[in-house]
């Protein structure tokens, strides 16, 4: 005999398991934001984004996403300075970084992971690539 779930539990654990994948994508290109988006919903995960680093910023504060993709060249609030917020704020500073630049030398490399991001992906990159490490990251 299997035990069975009520409704509540049910609820709770879709409820932690979507609290659990919350994915922030911060770009101002709309073909990025549009198809990270697509290819990361579709499996499954709650995703949102925004076109610049303030916006980003206040999506954050109020989402606590568990990753965060942060473009370098953005308005009003470039990608590092997101970054470098976010490792200071003591609420939100373990949140997982993934920076996603056409910026591929070495140099801005360096940059983005000494001020704290964990990752660094240069486009174009392959969305099955993306949903590949955001599934081992998420585990």
């Amino acid at each position: 005999m299997h035990p069975v779930s009520t409704n509540s539990e049910l609820v709770s654990g879709a409820a932690r398991e979507s609290s659990e994948r919350k994915i922030l994508i911060v770009d101002d290109e709309p073909f990025i934001l549009k198809s990270l988006t697509f290819v990361l919903r579709k499996e499954g995960f709650q995703v949102d984004s925004a076109t610049n680093g303030m916006e980003a910023k206040e999506k954050i504060q109020a989402q606590k996403p568990n990753i965060v993709f942060l473009d370098i060249m953005m308005p009003k609030m470039n990608g590092l300075e997101v970054c470098q917020w976010l490792r200071q704020d003591p609420v939100l500073k373990d949140t997982y970084v993934i920076i996603l630049t056409a910026k591929g030398q070495e140099a801005d490399r360096e940059k983005g992971l000494k001020i704290g991001a964990d990752e660094y992906m240069t486009k174009p990159f392959s969305p099955s690539h993306v949903v590949t490490r955001i599934k081992e990251l998420l585990k």
